[in-house]
């Protein structure tokens, strides 16, 4: 009998799905990432299913879309009863241990009222053991950087550029080293616990990296110059979006520079085009420092003898808008935001230096692992295995569109019911977007349609232009054709007999 595999699941917060140079990517410099994908397969229409990261998380673990696991922003809390990958490992056998955090708040409902674990998202999904925790306030990192004889690293100020001032845009070093980073922190924590295993193991590593404050040691700092990079998908000004869809005219003056500058004041579409550019090097540079990690790992792997049995799977959560449309971060309804990377390599697959164009969802990656696993989920999902693209098995009846959902019931401010006049639960969209169209519903606001052959960048909405009717029709009933299907199944193929319960699953 083979040994039972490894199972390591790496997560990079906020990597774009284009930000590989093995998807062609002009500028980026990502080797670990390339030379895992020339052993594995490269996905290279993979998309999340929501935004930000507790809604993106819960679709990545559960293998549900957000109109079934409803966790609509962070905070929001995970029902216990879904399933999720860490659960199925652990009855698959494994103890799946955490090098990070998966953002998931717990259902309260299990908990007691004063229990702590009720005033933070930034919960551990049931089923994990925590080995190293790392969430966003960083404290364990900070420690770690006090212990190695950093005495100012006491806050996130340790991410504010040598001689810059707070809210400088800047790609000068920082305070800690290349080999003090986050991610090398948690690199080194998997790689002790890595030689403390002596049996099958299920490990997620979960990089903060490279979410922002933007920000990145030498000598990736310099790796990027300001303007390096392929032209930004957006209007002529921040005011020409805005002006473009309410959404956005509401969104993006709320977005706030401190989020993604230490100490920056003001709201993101106050930057120019010079500041995106600036920023944009420096997210470079934090891509590549992560995927210098993700070197480190893999040779830890090869040089412990497990490289041939350990699965590996490489995606981010969501994406970032990096500068497209006048914007940062992650949520609405544009590509950048929901485009993301992933690469699985099987040693014991047959697909080798694989691309895969299919459209692929995050939902995808827990029935994937279920059967890798050979477990079987306890609830309906609606991801579906990519096993076939592994074993070069023929595809049929695939999804032939992306879809993802986004919920703005709050942000920032928490006023967008309130702007809008809406019931929180009428604040949201939902995207249906195949190789030539996209089509953005909103609930309660006007809808949009891209032509994205004739207009890649998502400038000219033709929602309601009448030669376009007859394809926003098509479009609107495919998307509800879609959400009708993916309605929760648990019990819906189950009838009780006069024999008991029976299944009849197809």
């Amino acid at each position: 009998m083979p040994k039972r595999q490894n199972i390591l699941l790496i997560t990079a917060d906020q990597w774009r799905g284009d930000c590989l140079a093995a998807v062609g990517h002009p500028v980026v410099r990502t080797p670990n990432v390339d030379a895992l994908a020339a052993e594995g397969v490269l996905f290279r229409n993979h998309f999340a299913g929501a935004a930000p990261c507790s809604p993106a998380r819960a679709t990545l673990y559960t293998g549900l879309y957000q109109m079934n696991h409803r966790v609509c922003r962070n905070g929001s809390p995970l029902d216990r009863r879904f399933d999720n990958l860490a659960l199925a490992a652990r009855r698959a056998g494994y103890d799946p241990t955490l090098f990070g955090y998966t953002d998931t708040a717990p259902d309260p409902r299990a908990l007691e009222a004063g229990d702590p674990h009720l005033t933070s998202y930034e919960g551990l999904l049931p089923g994990f053991t925590a080995r190293q925790l790392l969430p966003e306030h960083e404290k364990q990192w900070l420690s770690w950087l006090r212990s190695r004889g950093h005495a100012d690293a006491v806050s996130r100020d340790i991410h504010i550029p040598v001689g810059a001032g707070p809210g400088d845009i800047s790609a000068a070093g920082t305070f800690y080293s290349k080999d003090e980073t986050q991610t090398a922190f948690l690199a080194g924590e998997f790689i002790r616990w890595l030689g403390e295993q002596d049996s099958a193991w299920f490990a997620h590593v979960s990089f903060l990296r490279p979410h922002p404050p933007f920000s990145v040691p030498e000598p990736y700092g310099a790796m990027y110059k300001p303007g390096d990079g392929p032209v930004f998908s957006r209007g002529p000004s921040a005011q020409d979006e805005m002006q473009a869809h309410p959404y956005l005219d509401y969104a993006m003056p709320r977005a706030s520079k401190g989020s993604f500058i230490s100490g920056a004041e003001g709201a993101v579409n106050d930057w120019g085009a010079q500041d995106f550019d600036a920023i944009r090097a420096i997210y470079y540079g934090m891509i590549s420092e992560v995927d210098a990690q993700l070197g480190r790992i893999f040779q830890s792997l090869k040089d412990a003898g497990t490289w041939d049995d350990t699965v590996i799977v490489f995606t981010s959560d969501h994406a970032e808008m990096m500068g497209d449309h006048w914007t940062l971060g992650k949520g609405g309804f544009f590509d950048g935001s929901y485009r993301i990377p992933l690469v699985i390599r099987d040693p014991r697959a047959a697909a080798k230096d694989v691309s895969v164009d299919h459209f692929t969802s995050a939902a995808d990656i827990f029935p994937t692992l279920c059967e890798t696993l050979g477990a079987s989920a306890k609830n309906g999902l609606d991801g579906r295995s990519l096993r076939q693209f592994l074993e070069e098995k023929p595809v049929s009846d695939w999804r032939d569109a992306a879809f993802w959902e986004f919920d703005f019931r709050e942000i920032a401010s928490g006023d967008a019911q309130a702007h809008f006049g809406l019931a929180p639960n009428r604040c949201n969209l939902a995207v249906i977007r195949d190789d030539h169209f996209k089509y953005v519903h909103f609930t309660a606001l006007p809808p949009l349609l891209f032509d994205l052959k004739a207009d890649p960048m998502e400038l000219r909405n033709l929602a309601g232009d009448p030669a376009y009717a007859q394809v926003q029709l098509a479009y609107a009933e495919r998307l509800l054709s879609l959400r009708a299907s993916h309605l929760d199944q648990t019990l819906a193929f189950t009838e009780l007999t006069e024999k008991g319960p029976v299944s009849y699953r197809p």
